[in-house]
């Protein structure tokens, strides 16, 4: 057969679009993830996430920053910094979020951090949690003790001292944390302080030695809260019981009627953790604040992962394995708070 010029110009036309054709073939799925990668609300955005200095509540931070990721957004190693200026930063914008604002022991911070005008939450992220004062089971059986009033009694008192001078010490909160304001607001409320003497300082370190004396069959009276790996070593119910207080009272002269359904009153009535995060990033991410509303976190589940950490899995690495476990567990769900969470930006 003899190839006119007419006939070679197609030929090569033929040729150059079947090259073509292999060549678009072999791009498309770096085409497709470019626009997949493209398509997330978060992409080109940096977040800036803290938490406190208590290695239990970075569990919690890390599915928040989980969900951030599978968002497209790029998230900054999570810096540890004490809640009053954590609130603080999120609010002037130096930082993005928090994850671990616990309503009632920080509503001051929160409010003196510029409030809603400046700060931003929605809904609880962990719902239930309880604090307040406990001693052993024995000590409480033996001498009748239920309220933390009967302190006024020096030989009540006497029990729980542990350094020689008569009166009882208290394993307490961490200065900066929060919960150290309501443990002093009690003790001078309950005109306790000739008779407490309130134990500060590192609270872990605290909490290890008071766990010593209970083992050593001493008594220990403490100050904790739930969710923490304290209430699964010892036991309320079963190794310590919760020690009521004569009325209601909170720091800074606000009013709370702290009494449960039931009548008892423990000094504090059931609280929430919330993510906050900085009001200006919220209203330009409607990805991010769908995801911070619709994250919920059993406090159970949190107990079990901080009684890992006490068990010797408290590396970084551990509580990396620990939420892509909890994240595999509850799959389904987590799917579906970052689908509904790209919607909201999609719709927005």
């Amino acid at each position: 057969m003899q190839h006119t010029p007419r006939t070679r110009h197609a030929a090569r036309r033929a040729l150059l679009g079947a090259l073509l054709a292999t060549s678009l073939m072999a791009m498309a799925p770096a085409l497709h993830a470019q626009t997949t990668k493209a398509a997330l609300p978060g992409q080109g955005i940096t977040i800036k996430p803290l938490r406190s200095s208590l290695a239990e509540e970075a569990f919690q931070t890390q599915l928040v920053v989980r969900g951030l990721e599978r968002l497209g957004y790029k998230v900054e190693p999570v810096q540890e910094i004490e809640p009053a200026t954590a609130h603080l930063a999120v609010s002037n914008g130096d930082a993005t979020f928090m994850a671990n604002h616990w309503t009632g022991l920080q509503d001051a911070f929160y409010a003196n951090s510029g409030g809603d005008a400046k700060l931003w939450h929605s809904g609880a992220y962990i719902q239930g949690a309880v604090q307040g004062y406990l001693i052993d089971r024995k000590t409480a059986s033996e001498y009748g003790i239920n309220n933390i009033d009967q302190l006024h009694d020096p030989k009540i008192a006497a029990l729980f001292d542990t350094d020689g001078d008569g009166k009882a010490d208290l394993t307490g909160c961490t200065p900066g944390w929060g919960c150290e304001l309501m443990v002093e607001d009690h003790l001078s409320a309950y005109k306790l302080r000739d008779s407490v003497t309130h134990k500060q300082g590192n609270y872990p370190a605290l909490m290890a030695d008071t766990i010593q004396r209970y083992k050593a069959g001493k008594p220990i009276l403490y100050y904790t809260w739930t969710p923490y790996w304290v209430s699964a070593e010892l036991v309320p119910g079963k190794d310590v019981v919760w020690l009521q207080v004569p009325f209601s009272s909170a720091a800074g002269g606000k009013k709370v009627d702290t009494r449960l359904p039931n009548g008892k009153n423990y000094g504090s009535l059931p609280s929430e953790e919330w993510i906050v995060a900085n009001k200006a990033f919220i209203q330009k991410n409607p990805a991010a604040a769908k995801l911070f509303e619709l994250m919920k976190l059993p406090i159970a589940d949190i107990n079990a992962q901080n009684l890992r950490m006490r068990a010797g899995e408290d590396k970084p690495a551990d509580i990396a394995r620990h939420a892509d476990g909890w994240i595999e567990a509850h799959q389904k769900e987590f799917d579906g708070w970052v689908a509904q969470a790209q919607a909201a930006a999609a719709g927005s």
